[in-house]
């Protein structure tokens, strides 16, 4: 892991507030502090054919996030994703965002049903720990765009009580662009969406609906005007699983420095999340290749690379990692000026760590699971402490989702 190796050529820590104090930063005591605390990845996306031979997440592949490289890099959780790229807003993109929504849901049940003594589902906090303390991995379930949810009142109750059985734990409100319940913070322009209009009545029963059946409301790719009506209608605190801080590097789904003092007073968590584009300006070079790469692959689109075979993919993915190698990166380092920036401003009980891994995210030093370790070194070389790391690494959100989950039992 070449970014530890060149932590620990350079750098010693105090490690406050733990018996670990001036731990040197060797690779021996990395781990251990690593091992020591529960990890969490809020964001994991996952690919077609996923659970199938096509994706099989037993075993090593393509994917940034599979079982072996959770194990290898001390990765113990993870919120596995349902996504629903946002269609028309009409019956026929709403019944395609509902089959999407299922095939994902099949995704993970497939990997659970095939693992089951490795990964097992966790639908709260207290069975998320007591996996970790079996020595297996948890999966959760995170809803990525609440479009597949339904178009009246009664069906988003409903489909919420579903989900919520069967354990999606968080729902974000929108995706890219806006839908029935709100606004987006990348509207779309071919649809020729408007600004952020906020929250819709429809939107207001969604999280109604979800603070009933203790899901967590989610913030990431929300609009800035429906993030906060959401804020100040959920009786429970918030969180957005994958975002980056607008203040050190502008860009729409980046979290300002108002949303996340809101968040730190909602008793919610921000998670900062390795997304390349989203941190920092990616070269162009980089941009270039990998746009030529897709022209050349007849993966230009979303859809295209998600009716691609795992052939192409594989390919692709490859590829795409030699450009990488080739060019300069968005590094670790700059994500972490992301999670300072965002602990400075809303605390350290307030921030979180997502990869959002196969699903767009990655940087240099973190570019999947296998790499985690490199967090770790990296927060200890600036002064985090063992403690510290364990709240963003997981802590955080255990405590929300115990909030959400209680507040909906007493209401």
């Amino acid at each position: 892991m070449k970014v530890i190796t060149r932590l620990l050529a350079t750098s010693a820590v105090a490690v406050a507030g733990t018996a670990l104090a001036q731990v040197p930063l060797t690779d021996s005591s990395v781990m251990s502090i690593h091992d020591d605390i529960l990890t969490l990845d809020t964001h994991i996306d996952i690919g077609a054919g996923y659970g199938t031979p096509a994706l099989d997440p037993a075993v090593l592949n393509r994917a940034q996030v599979n079982l072996p490289s959770m194990r290898a890099g001390g990765l113990d959780a993870g919120f596995f994703i349902v996504y629903t790229p946002q269609g028309e807003l009409n019956d026929e993109g709403h019944a395609a965002a509902v089959e999407a929504a299922e095939e994902k849901y099949r995704g993970i049940l497939r990997m659970l049903r095939a693992n089951t003594g490795t990964i097992g589902l966790a639908k709260t906090s207290d069975e998320v720990e007591t996996l970790n303390e079996k020595g297996m991995l948890a999966a959760l379930i995170g809803i990525e765009n609440s479009s597949p949810l339904g178009n009246t009142p009664e069906e988003v109750r409903q489909s919420v009580a579903m989900w919520a059985e069967r354990g999606a734990r968080y729902a974000s409100i929108t995706h890219f662009g806006h839908n029935q319940f709100g606004g987006s913070s990348n509207p779309s322009l071919q649809r020729g969406d408007g600004e952020d209009p906020g929250l819709s009545e429809l939107g207001r029963v969604l999280i109604e609906a979800l603070n009933d059946h203790g899901i967590m409301v989610d913030i990431s790719h929300v609009g800035p005007t429906t993030a906060a009506d959401a804020m100040a209608l959920s009786r429970a605190p918030i969180i957005a699983s994958h975002s980056t801080v607008y203040a050190v590097y502008a860009n729409a789904r980046g979290l300002s420095d108002e949303q996340l003092a809101a968040i730190r007073d909602d008793g919610g968590v921000a998670h900062i999340t390795a997304f390349r584009s989203y941190l920092a300006a990616v070269d162009p070079k980089i941009s270039a290749a990998i746009d030529e790469l897709r022209e050349e692959l007849g993966l230009v689109t979303g859809a295209d690379r998600r009716a691609a075979s795992p052939e192409q993919l594989t390919h692709y993915t490859r590829e795409v990692a030699r450009i990488r190698q080739e060019f300069e990166d968005v590094t670790l380092e700059q994500f972490l000026d992301h999670v300072d920036h965002a602990v400075e401003v809303a605390g350290i009980d307030h921030v979180g760590l997502s990869g959002d891994f196969d699903g767009g995210g990655g940087v240099e030093g973190w570019d999947g699971a296998a790499d985690s370790p490199n967090v770790t070194a990296a927060l200890l070389q600036r002064g985090y402490s063992r403690d510290d790391l364990a709240k963003m690494w997981g802590g955080n959100l255990l405590r929300v989702l115990r909030d959400v989950q209680a507040q909906a039992e007493n209401s």
